[in-house]
């Protein structure tokens, strides 16, 4: 199997930015950056090096909190709650999921799932500009923290687009704009009025925690908010991953998917010679 790490570049807002150009995201223009920028990324937490998505856990009860170190308002996770039209969707995808889903044909989890890979992931940290390379898929995710808005009318993309700031020692992060081919969880569709909200903090040298909340008016009747931890590997670096070297799935002459179940080192013992 791949194992999947994510890359993250977290980047920092700038001292002073360029005036709004325009109404997107798109449109912004930002200065270069001034040593004094690269200067006030050391006095960021420390995301750098190589995270580790936790797995398990969970908790219940929908809820604001404070953290008292930060001061910034935490979310407790909830349960997944979907609108009666997204449920039948959701019930319609399952019945296609184990041959007809996003792996079979390479597309990758897009954001939120993204996020919650169980493998690696790299934080690197420059002027204005968080940005997320991820093993898994070989995706790149972006994050601005420059100061720009984000846009009225986005492009829907599987990252969506991302703008952040911190508050306190917590990179607060909001996301809008994401294509109908991702997916809130696996097998449950979203529209196209989803947007994220992230809230990155250390809760030591290394561990990591992220909060997100979905909101969708269409797909889901509350928020649904997930947690979760990640712990640094200093050590670990980021390996290349691509789909089609290990996929397994076809269409067959009349269009149905399949998956080839046969391990390969049988597959080829039981290969006809030539």
């Amino acid at each position: 199997m791949h194992r999947n790490i994510l890359r993250a570049t977290l980047i920092v807002p700038l001292a002073s930015i360029a005036l709004v150009t325009g109404a997107t995201a798109q449109s912004f223009k930002r200065p270069a950056p001034t040593p004094a920028d690269w200067a006030a990324i050391a006095k960021l937490p420390d995301f750098t090096g190589v995270w580790e998505v936790q797995m398990g856990g969970g908790a219940p009860a929908a809820r604001s909190i404070i953290n008292p170190a930060v001061g910034v308002p935490s979310m407790r996770p909830t349960a997944l709650s979907l609108t009666a039209e997204y449920d039948k969707k959701r019930q319609e995808l399952m019945a296609h999921a184990e041959q007809d889903n996003q792996s079979a044909n390479c597309l990758p989890p897009g954001m939120p799932g993204i996020m919650a890979q169980p493998y690696p992931m790299e934080f690197l940290f420059t002027p204005g500009q968080v940005t997320i390379v991820i093993e898994a898929y070989s995706m790149v995710r972006h994050i601005y923290a420059d100061g720009r808005p984000l846009p009225s009318d986005p492009d829907p993309t599987f990252f969506g687009t991302s703008v952040g700031h911190w508050e306190g020692d917590t990179l607060v992060v909001k996301s809008v704009g994401f294509s109908t081919q991702t997916e809130i969880e696996p097998h449950v569709p979203h529209s196209d009025k989803m947007e994220i909200l992230e809230k990155f903090r250390l809760l030591d040298p290394n561990t990591m925690s992220i909060e997100t909340a979905v909101t969708d008016p269409e797909a889901l009747k509350e928020p649904y908010v997930t947690s979760r931890i990640l712990r640094r590997h200093r050590s670990w670096t980021i390996a290349e991953y691509v789909c089609e070297q290990n996929n397994r799935n076809y269409v067959d002459r009349n269009g149905k998917a399949g998956i080839n179940l046969t391990p390969p080192a049988a597959a080829e013992t039981l290969a006809p010679k030539q």
